[in-house]
């Protein structure tokens, strides 16, 4: 927009909550982004969002802004846990059903009344950590469709494009201390504030079913394939993020920045992300080694707090592609993974520690299994073919009995 590229503009649309409605709507839409460096911060009002809609309170009125003419690309930024897969991928079939709260159900709408009403396609991209987000949002909404109208199914899959995306910012939750610094800034109350931090990366598979915005120009890139980056962002960044959060917490720590200056997990986790995650990347022409100085310089940014239980949330959906799959590859290639397992070992401590009480779609399942196999049992309960949380990654013998034996020590 402030390159003058003014035919484009945001129609929020809220699965859940209503906050972020009822944040915007009295400021018309208005917010700022303040960029939290140690040095200085930088601040500045974004004009993108003209409306915001909150899907279950008005269905029609979602589904009507998505049918729309004029609309020709749907970004989505849900967690892991809003694709609805179980432990081996397969969908949930509860989130199919055609009166599901999901994504799925106001998307596969959108199919069925764009070509009844004779418009054109739409390109609906993933913003999110989850691999290969483009080919699971396409396979879930297929799924969708055969089960409300295989017809749809065949127009969407013919003409509608989900390209893979690698979205990488670190943003933590707005706090009240973040509204009072940008009224004392800008001598308003900004009640939708956001802060972030100076780096962002946004990488897209240019594979568009209509026009696209000139992204472009303000940084985004463009490419042919998206794996190679989305596999160093997820098994570096956010696999290094997963292992600090839960060594930090079992620590004490509450923010990143704390944990990363630990002079007892940061070496831990920067052999985790030099040694394993990066030798796990096939065919990666970048210097891994400078990306993970890069990533571990934004980790220590004190002037961004990001809490370390933010990252915990949601754990048996991210350690996954974060550190199953990292493992797998290093085990095809005969290269160990002691800090992996390290922290797989922090995760199930965690896990054990909040029991049912867990902000995890698994939380149930996760102290049922605790009770029920316990420390001798768990890791084959989590971690063996068809286990909890393998997702068709499984640890050989040997890599489990590792993680029990350094839950025996910790949970004495």
């Amino acid at each position: 927009m402030d390159a003058g590229d003014r035919n484009w503009a945001i129609t929020g649309v809220s699965l859940r909550s209503a906050q972020v409605r009822d944040q915007l709507a009295p400021q018309e839409g208005l917010y700022t982004v303040a960029v939290r460096q140690p040095d200085a911060d930088t601040i500045r009002l974004i004009g993108a969002v003209t409306d915001v809609i909150v899907a279950p309170a008005d269905p029609a009125r979602a589904s009507a802004a998505m049918a729309d003419p004029d609309t020709r690309i749907v970004t989505i930024t849900v967690t892991e846990k809003g694709y609805a897969r179980g432990p081996e991928g397969e969908f949930d079939a509860a989130a199919l059903a055609p009166d599901a709260q999901t994504l799925y159900r106001y998307l596969g709408q959108a199919v069925i009344d764009r070509h009844d009403a004779g418009l054109g396609p739409l390109t609906l991209i993933s913003c999110d950590n989850l691999s290969h987000n483009g080919a699971l949002l396409q396979a879930g909404l297929s799924a969708y469709l055969d089960r409300v109208s295989p017809r749809h199914r065949r127009w969407f899959d013919d003409n509608w494009a989900c390209p893979a995306t690698m979205v990488d910012r670190i943003v933590p939750a707005t706090t009240p201390a973040d509204l009072d610094s940008a009224a004392a800034r800008i001598g308003l109350r900004d009640e939708a504030a956001v802060v972030t931090e100076p780096y962002r990366q946004w990488v897209i598979e240019d594979r568009f079913a209509g026009p696209r915005p000139r992204w472009d120009i303000a940084g985004a890139q463009f490419v042919d394939d998206v794996r190679p980056f989305e596999t160093a962002k997820l098994r570096m960044l956010n696999g290094g993020h997963s292992a600090l959060a839960y060594l930090g917490l079992a620590s004490g720590h509450q923010f990143v920045h704390e944990a990363v200056a630990d002079l007892a997990i940061r070496p831990l986790v920067e052999r985790l992300m030099r040694d394993e995650a990066a030798a796990s990347i096939p065919n990666f022409d970048q210097d891994l080694d400078a990306y993970a100085d890069q990533m571990l310089a934004r980790f220590g940014n004190a002037a961004l707090p990001h809490r370390l239980s933010q990252i915990a949330m949601d754990g048996s959906q991210k350690i996954g592609p974060r550190w199953l799959e990292a493992i797998a590859e290093n085990n095809r290639n005969g290269r160990e993974s002691p800090m992996t397992l390290n922290a797989l070992a922090g995760w199930l401590t965690y896990t054990a520690k909040f029991g049912s009480s867990l902000a995890d779609p698994l939380a149930k399942e996760l102290a049922e299994s605790w009770k029920y196999a316990g420390v001798s049992g768990i890791t084959d309960t989590m971690f063996s073919s068809g286990g909890l949380v393998s997702q068709g990654a499984s640890l050989s013998v040997q890599q489990r009995n590792a993680i029990r034996d350094q839950l025996s020590s910790e949970l004495k």
